[in-house]
């Protein structure tokens, strides 16, 4: 019998090839789309399924949606950090709604268009990065357990991008000339601080500098991230830059670059993949940020469940917020969200 897979549909070239491959691969595929809201239009991926001869499903996750991933991103920013609402989203809305329609379609698979692979090896399900890294995903998937990965395929994780359009047009999808979204899908303009504003009431507050003086004002927490050196309208004599969020004063902390870097950084909410548990210190490669190069560093076990990250050399703009993934090779090891950077 053919095994029938649930595809998560966009209508973007990635999940229609994706569709389009387990069809050439000779599985049952079965379309799914989530309405957030936001993002893409449900009517392009029931087209693209339909194109492709396959049944097609929607799913409502707009509550869901909304207050997991939109109202969480805000409070996040509302508490001083920067968020990942990718992360969030995949582990606690799109994998969470498409694995229960799953079942009840009575399929073996579940398949997104992320550029991503999960292999088996020694008893647990791996989850890796995709052969090309210019394109890799991984680091958004860190949160998935090996209960989703063991049901997961992720078709294009060994193709570039060149290879998915050129698939796309062979098959002569109207999705093969999209371009890449690169924008947080509830925010479509890309410009989150006008987000923030329309739905949030920012207060004003000091700037200061390391050693606590006041050396102006800010617009409001949310609107500023670690790392930030545009739009701090401050005349200091030199190259200034958002060190920290000091969310109990409501304060912005200001200081050099030399000053974004620190050699070691606190994570919780862990996820671990490759391992059981953090059972003592590890060398892994980290990514502290999607975009970020991996560096070297030693993870080690904390205090309340916590782990602590220990660069080989100092990391620059280690953010509160933001996720810190960790890598052996190509495998994602697990990962966590930056509680804060340590000296």
């Amino acid at each position: 019998m053919k095994k029938k897979v649930l595809v998560a549909m966009s209508g973007g070239v990635d999940s229609t090839v994706t569709a389009a491959l387990l069809l050439r691969q000779g599985y049952e595929a079965v379309g799914a789309t989530m309405d957030t809201g936001a993002g893409a239009s449900f009517a392009a991926a029931e087209n693209a399924a339909v194109f492709l001869g396959m049944e097609h499903h929607m799913l409502d996750v707009r509550r869901q949606f909304e207050e997991i991933v939109v109202r969480g991103f805000l409070r996040e920013y509302e508490q001083g950090r920067t968020p990942n609402p990718c992360v969030v989203c995949n582990e606690q809305v799109k994998f969470a709604a498409f694995l229960p329609l799953m079942r009840q379609l009575d399929a073996d698979f579940f398949a997104t268009g992320h550029y991503a692979r999960v292999e088996m090896a020694e008893g647990r399900f791996l989850l890796k990065r995709a052969a090309y890294l210019s394109k890799d995903q991984s680091y958004v998937l860190y949160r998935l357990k090996q209960e989703i990965l063991s049901k997961t395929l992720f078709p294009l994780g060994g193709l570039s991008k060149d290879e998915v359009r050129e698939t796309a047009r062979e098959l002569r999808l109207s999705a093969a000339g999209q371009p890449d979204s690169q924008d947080i899908c509830f925010i479509p303009c890309g410009d989150y601080r006008a987000f923030i504003a329309e739905r949030l009431q920012p207060a004003e507050g000091e700037a200061c500098d390391l050693a606590g003086r006041v050396i102006g004002r800010h617009r409001g927490l949310a609107y500023y991230t670690v790392g930030q050196r545009k739009g701090l309208n401050l005349a200091l004599g030199y190259p200034a830059y958002v060190v920290a969020l000091d969310n109990a004063q409501n304060r912005l902390i200001i200081g050099r670059e030399e000053d974004l870097y620190c050699r070691s950084a606190l994570c919780a909410e862990l996820n671990f993949i490759a391992i059981e548990a953090l059972e003592g210190p590890m060398t892994v490669m980290v990514k502290v940020r999607y975009n970020a190069e991996p560096i070297e560093a030693v993870l080690s076990p904390a205090d309340g469940g916590q782990a602590q990250i220990s660069f080989r050399e100092p990391a620059k703009a280690v953010t509160p917020g933001q996720a810190a993934v960790f890598y052996q090779g190509d495998i994602v090891v697990g990962g966590g969200t930056i509680v804060r950077a340590l000296s």
